[in-house]
């Protein structure tokens, strides 16, 4: 009577519990012990750099079974994050969307799909997503911050600061980053005092990012300071001597400044890297006009009308050629 009686009682409790059959989701209505394992065996695999043996454990442990209760969101993102970590982000976003048709209102997951569209330039569908995650959790870091970059992209300047605003006040110490961000979308409206200031404030926290002292160069010339917008330009180029945005800057500044021969010398190091660079070539020859080298500068701005056409350097070169009688 005694073992009956605790029959009972353990009958009664799986009642409660819906019914489920211990055989198929456990007393508690979780998956078996073997799937629980092979999740954690996966995780395991993933934290180690094994992402491709992960996402073979990974798919076992979703797809192998109909039952659609055991597709965990944490199984699906982590299978997600594996893709991403091996480069293959259409077939991470693929699992991800797959994964919102079961788990629609899990921000993790919707965070993930929102951030994969962003890097891949699919703008409308990322807001999409980053409104639903807000919808959840209106004070979500990652949410704000991915939707302040998104208008941003945009060109959407002052919806952008709408959500950087709010990040900020969430979030005063963030990352230098952001205020990077912040910074440019006032550079981008010519609010070039405020740009300053926030790329300065970041500066304060990390004086290592090439990007960070050309914000801060677009910045100090757009507040008539070329002299600061050239020490700045030559800061970030100690840290990138070989970009050729930051010397194309520097070259076309110095050419605005009247150093001439400078100019020639930093475009000099374009054309090392890239003998056809249009702009290099058409700065070149306003130097050497300006210095009266005049037949070195027919040849480069010959150069540049030779080369990619209709571009922006052709068409100014068509222009030069025409009104300077080369």
């Amino acid at each position: 009577m005694y073992l009956n009686h605790n029959l009972l009682l353990v009958l009664a409790g799986v009642l409660l519990l819906g019914g489920c059959s211990a055989t198929q989701t456990g007393i508690l209505g979780l998956a078996p012990a073997g799937d629980r394992k092979e999740y954690v065996q996966a995780r395991d695999l993933y934290s180690d750099g094994n992402y491709t043996q992960a996402i073979e454990h990974l798919s076992d442990y979703i797809y192998k079974t109909k039952n659609v209760k055991r597709r965990e969101a944490r199984a699906y993102r982590l299978l997600g994050m594996s893709y991403e970590q091996l480069g293959q982000l259409s077939k991470a976003l693929e699992v991800y969307l797959e994964a919102l048709e079961f788990h629609p209102n899990n921000v993790p997951l919707l965070l993930a799909a929102a951030d994969l569209y962003q890097r891949t330039d699919l703008i409308d569908q990322s807001i999409e997503l980053y409104e639903r995650a807000l919808a959840q959790e209106p004070n979500n870091l990652e949410a704000l911050s991915g939707q302040g970059n998104n208008y941003s992209k945009m060109g959407f300047y002052s919806r952008a600061r709408f959500f950087y605003d709010k990040f900020f006040e969430l979030n005063p110490a963030a990352q230098p980053l952001y205020r990077a961000r912040y910074a440019e979308t006032f550079l981008r409206q010519r609010n070039y005092k405020d740009a300053f200031i926030h790329i300065t404030m970041a500066l304060a926290e990390d004086n290592s990012s090439p990007d960070f002292w050309l914000l801060s160069a677009k910045a100090a010339r757009g507040l008539g300071r070329p002299q600061d917008a050239l020490a700045d330009i030559d800061t970030a180029l100690l840290l990138a001597p070989g970009r050729r945005d930051l010397l194309a800057n520097k070259t076309l500044w110095l050419y605005e400044a009247g150093r001439y021969e400078d100019s020639i010398r930093t475009a000099q190091k374009i054309l090392k890297q890239d003998p056809s660079n249009q702009l290099a070539l058409l700065v070149t020859a306003m130097d050497e006009y300006y210095l009266g080298r005049k037949k070195d500068s027919r040849r480069h701005m010959q150069a540049v009308l030779k080369g990619e056409p209709d571009t922006f350097a052709e068409r100014v070169a068509e222009k030069l050629v025409q009104q300077l009688h080369f």
